[in-house]
């Protein structure tokens, strides 16, 4: 049952012991117990937990011991234990990254906002906060892929609650705006690239075609922004997210304008 145990588990994930294992390993003889150890640390533990505060005898411990395996108790039940666990490991090891860009949580949809230095990032942001939204990074978003599937943005610790806003130095956004300014991370939903008038060669005018960026080797929404004298910057990130959720839900307005102008010029065909 142990080895057996240890075989499927191997160099993957630390080995947890609970009242079952144990009272398994009490019911053999002494020369038994010696051998299951030795074919037990044979493989390459990580290390071992003994969840509900339960003692290993002296024979596992001098088999722990020679294997050089380190040997830990937790007051747990066993299924808690290996449930926070797991998900300790899974965010410690998560691949991790970092893009350049301020983030917003706009109604529940994660915005990274990225361009070049003095296009209006920090401009857009601080209007967004004006308008009640959070705050999750400025300049900089560390993004954490969760799960495989999710990309989690966040702040650097050192610079969290804190922006740049160019001609004024550093704020404290939390001390200025109230705490619900601030939200610690926020799931990657959309990110918005702002471009020159000038430097976008085709603007997208109808929304048809769904761009993607890759971040963490995840596809993420993409929508750029051609920026000049006059356009309300924030407003139109706002109305991107608003997009994107509907978006989510299914609908999708280009399409359903798309396919409403075909039926109509289909039907007028037949007259």
């Amino acid at each position: 049952m142990l080895s057996g145990f240890t075989r499927y588990f191997a160099n993957k994930r630390l080995q947890v012991i609970g009242n079952a294992e144990a009272f398994f390993l009490k019911s053999l003889s002494p020369e038994e117990q010696v051998k299951r150890y030795e074919t037990f640390f044979s493989y390459r533990v990580p290390c071992v937990v003994f969840s509900r505060n339960l003692h290993p005898n002296r024979l596992f411990l001098k088999a722990a011991e020679q294997a050089r395996v380190p040997i830990f108790r937790c007051p747990m039940v066993t299924m808690k234990f290996i449930n926070l666990a797991t998900l300790a490991l899974e965010m410690m090891f998560a691949p991790r990254g970092t893009e350049m860009g301020s983030m917003v949580d706009i109604l529940g949809v994660g915005v990274i906002i990225r361009g070049e230095s003095g296009i209006g990032k920090s401009e857009s942001v601080l209007a967004l906060i004006e308008r009640g939204y959070s705050l999750v990074a400025d300049d900089v978003t560390k993004v954490t892929l969760v799960d495989g599937r999710e990309v989690v943005g966040t702040s650097a610790e050192v610079t969290r609650d804190h922006m740049e806003v160019r001609g004024i130095g550093i704020i404290n956004v939390a001390a200025m705006f109230g705490v619900k300014s601030i939200r610690h991370e926020k799931r990657v939903d959309l990110v918005i690239t702002l471009k020159s008038w000038n430097e976008v060669a085709d603007v997208d005018r109808l929304g048809l075609e769904q761009e993607f960026v890759k971040i963490l080797g995840t596809d993420v929404p993409h929508i750029t922004l051609p920026v000049r004298p006059g356009r309300d910057l924030a407003r139109l990130v706002e109305v991107a997210a608003f997009q994107t959720k509907l978006k989510s839900t299914g609908y999708n307005p280009a399409k359903e304008l798309n396919d409403r102008l075909i039926a109509r010029m289909a039907a007028a065909a037949k007259l």
